[in-house]
């Protein structure tokens, strides 16, 4: 949500920014907080009054994923519709499931074997149907998301938090391809859409971002944090897996621990996005360079210094 809130307020647009609490960063002249709770739907509309989309970016903690997805869902398709709006949402790969193809399509089966691999599926299907009756709905799937103001995401919760010392913490095999969006570059992609007139009600795109497997990933997180001074040159860095056996055993205790390891799968299945149809509608979109994104995503999360010192010259 903040990214979208930037990317959409850095295009020009004016943007009603719904949030539970302050926002963190000072905001925007062309973002306009709205400090509403969602559930009320009369208070949300008429302060957004004339806005064109509506972008639902709200993601609950997967421990509340049973109870709180599908109805922030559908607060999010009332807006729109109270709007006259079209609906944006950032979608995932859960809905494919495990089976799922090496390289993913639009169309691509959805098989979830998954509970949130289900409520996704009937989320979107939800929002076909709305789009269907009147309320035009772009849904813009993406992978593993990096960068970015926010927090929360594999990338800082495990993959770089121990960067520091001299540790990353990779999920899956090392050879697995796996898709990745840097959450910039996905939020112009937003824009981008928002900016053209859609083909038709209900339309899905591919977001390709970034496919590493995770020799990949950690190569340029190595290099991005020693550009960054966050590493020293030589030294060296330890690569190593999740203890995916004590998350699921420890389940039985922290449920987020289960809900976390309810989604292994994804570490181990290869996957990446196909961006054919997102380039016919916006062009083919220029992803930041691998070792740029993830140096700016150590900065954004204050691993590297944003204003780093000129190095000494030698005498």
């Amino acid at each position: 949500g903040r990214i979208l809130v930037q990317s959409f307020a850095a295009a020009g647009w004016t943007v009603f920014a719904q949030s539970r609490r302050p926002l963190a960063d000072a905001p925007h002249p062309l973002v306009h907080p709205l400090y509403c709770p969602i559930e009320d739907l009369d208070t949300l509309a008429a302060a957004a009054a004339g806005a064109g989309v509506v972008v639902h970016a709200l993601n609950p903690l997967y421990t509340n994923w049973t109870t709180e997805v599908v109805p922030l869902a559908q607060a999010a398709v009332q807006t729109a519709r109270r709007l006259g709006a079209r609906l944006m949402f950032p979608g995932n790969v859960y809905n494919f499931g495990s089976a799922m193809p090496d390289l993913l399509r639009e169309d691509a089966p959805q098989r979830p074997d998954t509970r949130k691999g289900e409520i996704r599926r009937h989320v979107e299907a939800c929002m076909r149907s709305k789009a269907e009756a009147g309320v035009p709905v772009t849904v813009l799937r993406a992978g593993d998301f990096f960068g970015g103001p926010g927090t929360g995401s594999w990338f800082d919760l495990a993959i770089a938090k121990d960067l520091t010392h001299g540790k990353i913490v990779y999920p899956g095999p090392l050879d697995t391809p796996h898709s990745w969006a840097y959450l910039p570059d996905l939020g112009r992609a937003f824009v981008a859409l928002a900016e053209r007139q859609p083909a038709e009600p209900f339309e899905t795109f591919h977001f390709a971002g970034h496919t590493l497997t995770g020799r990949e990933l950690t190569s340029g997180l190595v290099e991005a944090a020693a550009q960054g001074g966050l590493l020293r040159p030589e030294q060296k860095v330890k690569i190593a897996g999740l203890p995916w056996p004590l998350l699921r055993a420890g389940g039985l205790f922290v449920p987020m621990w289960a809900e976390l390891a309810e989604m292994r799968y994804l570490w181990n299945t290869p996957h990446r996005l196909d961006g054919t149809r997102l380039a016919a509608a916006i062009g083919t979109p220029q992803p930041t360079p691998l070792v740029t994104a993830l140096g700016e995503a150590l900065r954004a999360l204050g691993k590297i210094d944003s204003h780093p010192a000129p190095l000494a010259s030698a005498a």
